[in-house]
């Protein structure tokens, strides 16, 4: 795993995001192709807004869905699936974006739909996150790194969905859906390249959980470093807990 610590949370973005674009750009000249993972949450603001200025073919780039909560409309500021098309989608018109809809009449079935996408493609990168508890994705503590199912339905914990409270997405947790479908962490590292972007203070703790104790499902970003190809942004806030 690679650790690079920036000084503001937009030069975190704006690096990341040069990154990705390099990454995508080598996928594009090797076979004419690129396969993302994308990420939601206010972690990835500043990355986003850096990266759909990036100079990138992308009807040639194809994006699958990390996670999306089950039962929340489209039309709701929280989903993920409206963040997604605001804040990339509707700027850079990609090839395909694969959405999960937590609103299907049978999640499981969603989940095979996409899970059946991905499972035909190599992922060239992958963007990820850390939670203020150390999920990756949806995958709470104690995460399954058995599965080998690209995506499955979660239960949310209390302190992930305190978490999009405290974040502004939600008025209170009672708003808060308790489910979601999220990518496994097997199908995340099966990523060639996984950029995990991860600024705030708020976010320190899970930093150090994830990086200096032990891989376990406990910690769920700790699998992590079983990846060969990992790079962790970070700003001074969330990397102030690091030996």
């Amino acid at each position: 795993m690679e650790i690079k610590v920036f000084d503001t949370k937009l030069e975190l973005g704006q690096a990341a995001a040069r990154d990705a674009a390099k990454i995508i750009n080598e996928a594009i000249d090797e076979r004419d192709a690129a396969y993302v993972i994308a990420a939601t949450g206010a972690s990835q603001f500043e990355f986003l807004d850096a990266l759909v200025h990036e100079k990138i073919d992308w009807s040639k780039v194809v994006f699958f869905h990390l996670d999306e909560y089950v039962g929340l409309p489209e039309s709701h500021p929280a989903s993920f699936r409206r963040y997604l098309k605001e804040r990339l989608v509707n700027h850079i018109h990609p090839q395909a974006f694969h959405f999960l809809d937590g609103e299907a009449d049978n999640v499981h079935q969603e989940c095979r739909r996409v899970g059946d996408l991905i499972a035909q493609q190599t992922v060239d990168v992958a963007f990820v996150g850390i939670g203020e508890n150390g999920h990756l994705a949806f995958n709470d503590p104690p995460a399954d790194f058995e599965t080998e199912e690209p995506y499955l339905v979660v239960n949310l914990d209390e302190p992930c969905r305190q978490q999009q409270v405290g974040e502004g997405w939600f008025k209170s947790i009672v708003e808060v859906p308790a489910q979601a479908i999220s990518m496994s962490i097997k199908q995340i590292l099966k990523s060639r390249n996984i950029l995990c972007i991860v600024p705030d203070e708020r976010k320190a703790e899970a930093v150090r959980a994830s990086v200096e104790l032990e891989v376990s499902p406990m910690h769920p970003a700790s699998a992590l470093r079983h990846h060969e190809h990992v790079t962790l942004y970070l700003d001074h806030h969330s990397s102030s807990l690091l030996k």
